[in-house]
């Protein structure tokens, strides 16, 4: 089963502005929804799949674990409440949100206890979430290989990690993109701009159509129903050579998130 390569994502959306976030990307056709559980909008998230209509079958959703649930005891347990709040008997997807090397919960400890929540049912893939190459390593030798679905990451234009996504690529692990408009800097960036208008397009879309080139997912947001259509549209816009060099040339380690305490020591 294939992680879908373009989704919609409900970071910092919550109450009716996810609800109608996520209502109008699933009328604009988006089958995919990320969600987590420090979101504090899973409830939300599963109301407006349930008022929807759109088959369960035919949707991909994604929670992520919170780290106050990583230990053995916590985290089924934790997943329950969120199939609870997502209205769903299971997620396509369960990943560990932060590796968390501040928390004192050891790595085995939390993936073996995703790898249960596999085997119980409750999740279809399991992944990891922004993790290093040692501590991928690590989670490889823990649950196995071929078992992590994907690594979901901060990835844009001016942050490309390149030694991470190729690791990654190595072990058959799908890169999934977050922050691919670096919380909006990309699209005042002149590099962009020209190439939007050699294709007509808007600099989100060659952001977006940038990631995916690469083989990347992708998981943009927008409370605006227009900007959830257009970013649709960067599915289909052919970036050549001569873009992509362009925007590799772009990297400037331009990292947004960072969180003491939750982060690992970066590639």
């Amino acid at each position: 089963m294939t992680i879908p390569t373009f989704g919609v994502g409900t970071f910092r959306l919550t109450g009716q502005t996810v609800i109608d976030s996520v209502t109008a990307a699933l009328e604009l056709g988006y089958r995919a929804v990320d969600t987590a559980q420090i979101y504090g909008n899973e409830a939300d998230v599963g109301k407006a799949i349930a008022d929807s209509g759109v088959r369960r079958d035919d949707l991909f959703v994604t929670t992520k674990i919170w780290t106050d649930n990583y230990s053995r005891t916590k985290l089924v347990p934790s997943l329950r409440e969120s199939l609870r709040k997502l209205r769903t008997d299971y997620v396509d997807l369960t990943l560990i949100h932060w590796p968390a090397p501040g928390k004192g919960i050891a790595l085995p400890e939390f993936m073996e206890a995703l790898a249960e929540a596999k085997a119980a049912g409750l999740t279809r893939r399991i992944g990891i979430s922004n993790f290093n190459i040692a501590l991928t390593r690590q989670a490889i030798d823990v649950v196995g290989k071929g078992e992590i679905a994907t690594n979901q990451i901060e990835l844009s234009p001016y942050l490309q990690n390149a030694k991470l996504t190729a690791f990654l690529k190595a072990q058959d692990i799908m890169v999934t993109s977050y922050m691919t408009l670096a919380y909006g800097k990309v699209l005042h960036d002149p590099v962009l701009r020209q190439i939007a208008d050699k294709h007509q397009a808007t600099v989100a879309q060659v952001a977006l159509a940038w990631a995916l080139r690469l083989g990347y997912a992708v998981i943009p947001s927008s409370t605006k129903r227009e900007n959830l259509a257009s970013n649709l549209l960067a599915r289909d816009l052919h970036l050549d050579k001569d873009d992509m060099a362009a925007i590799a040339a772009l990297e400037r380690n331009g990292r947004e998130v960072n969180p003491a305490g939750l982060a690992p020591d970066w590639d």
